[in-house]
């Protein structure tokens, strides 16, 4: 770390006096939320946010993303900021004074929260523009929830907007439940897994019920199948090295007395690893062939890749958890025991540039963080004032790898 205590203090107590007008601006996100690649009222409320603060600001062409590049005034590398922009298909009922306007939509995740925080950061950043050494790439991203807007946006340029491709890359998300507002928490390796869609159809041939061995019944081999890919990733991973699959579709036939032609199952699959996610996919193929092959059927396996593992760098979580132990103290910094099953696409910049994610607790105050709603809830509320605290660490992780060279 090579940021002193004074700095760190001066970013917190400028973050937390710029507080009101940050909560504002996340309070009018709040009201509008948008979903998926297209985001126009979002992106037009970011660029008018940033206005004044002499960025270098170009907008996507697949999706309405916002990509603001802040020049120091001295050489230097660049390094990025990651902010998401969308919002979730769910019906807010919270009430909030601010709630959702739109029937349907909400910001269940948080992600107005961290558009203002970037915001924020840039705002602190941009008034130490003369001491940055290099640029910070300021990424206002759509469609993280499922869309892969980082994917996206990586193929329009992203990574080197600032001209050099970046050196490092933060984000952080925030949490409305299980770590008190203001603390922030991560860890080094894997912090969220790899989420993958399987789709299985197995091939029969569809008879009358009352004379299955005129037939080829795909519903029992179904039935096995599930318990047999249950039993298979306990059976064939590592405990410390997990997959976890859960099927949430078993579909076959319409009426009770007819055997179906075929059945299908759709699943979520977990993974913290790149060997066992591609093992996964490899171990779950087999299985299901050679089931419904000694059965004398098929089936048909299709693996729809989802967002990868979201994997911190070792040197770079270490420069995370110095930063934040300075800006919360050791109490408000947490190592994470292990990572958490949800996934992020950040993880796509992770994958070509070395850096952290963090976790920023916004339980509302008062709430007992483990009982508070979770992320995606309608019910979900997050405490304004984490926002003291997002925009600093943003600034100070990127002011200490600036200043690294």
């Amino acid at each position: 770390m090579t940021l002193d205590r004074t700095t760190l203090t001066a970013l917190r107590t400028e973050a937390a006096a710029q507080l009101p007008d940050v909560v504002a601006l996340r309070h009018s996100l709040h009201r509008v939320p948008e979903l998926g690649l297209r985001l126009p009222t979002t992106q037009r409320m970011v660029l008018d946010a940033l206005d004044g603060l002499d960025l270098e600001i170009t907008t996507g062409t697949a999706l309405d993303s916002v990509v603001a590049v802040l020049r120091g005034g001295r050489p230097g590398p660049a390094v990025l900021l990651r902010g998401d922009m969308d919002a979730l298909p769910v019906t807010e009922d919270t009430g909030e004074e601010f709630t959702s306007q739109r029937t349907g939509v909400m910001h269940a995740c948080g992600h107005d929260l961290h558009v203002a925080g970037l915001v924020g950061a840039a705002r602190l950043l941009a008034a130490r523009r003369a001491d940055l050494p290099g640029a910070v790439v300021l990424m206002f991203q759509p469609g993280e929830e499922g869309d892969g807007g980082a994917r996206i946006m990586i193929e329009e340029g992203v990574l080197d907007a600032a001209g050099p491709r970046v050196v490092g890359a933060y984000a952080l998300h925030v949490m409305a439940s299980l770590v008190p507002v203001g603390g922030l928490v991560s860890r080094p390796g894997p912090i969220l897994a790899a989420a993958d869609e399987v789709r299985i159809t197995v091939l029969g041939r569809g008879g009358h019920g009352s004379m299955p061995h005129l037939a080829a019944d795909p519903v029992p081999v179904a039935a096995e199948l599930v318990l047999g890919l249950q039993a298979m990733v306990t059976r064939q991973f590592d405990v410390f090295d997990p997959v976890v699959l859960s099927v949430g579709r078993l579909e076959a036939g319409t009426v009770n007395n007819v055997i179906p032609d075929t059945a299908t199952i759709a699943a979520t699959v977990r993974s913290f690893s790149t060997v066992s996610r591609a093992r996964a996919e490899e171990s779950i193929r087999r299985l299901c062939e050679h089931v419904a092959a000694a059965h004398g059927m098929t089936a048909r396996v299709e693996w729809l890749a989802g967002y990868p593992v979201t994997i911190n760098d070792p040197l770079e979580f270490d420069r995370a958890s110095e930063l934040a132990r300075g800006l919360v103290g050791d109490a408000g910094f947490a190592v994470a025991p292990q990572p958490i099953p949800g996934s992020e696409d950040f993880s796509y910049v992770l994958e070509q540039v070395p850096g952290a994610f963090l976790g920023l607790g916004a339980t509302p105050r008062g709430v007992d963080p483990a009982t508070a709603p979770y992320n995606h809830s309608p019910q979900a509320r997050f405490d304004d004032t984490a926002l003291a605290v997002g925009p600093a660490i943003l600034a100070a992780l990127a002011m200490d790898r600036l200043a690294q060279g």
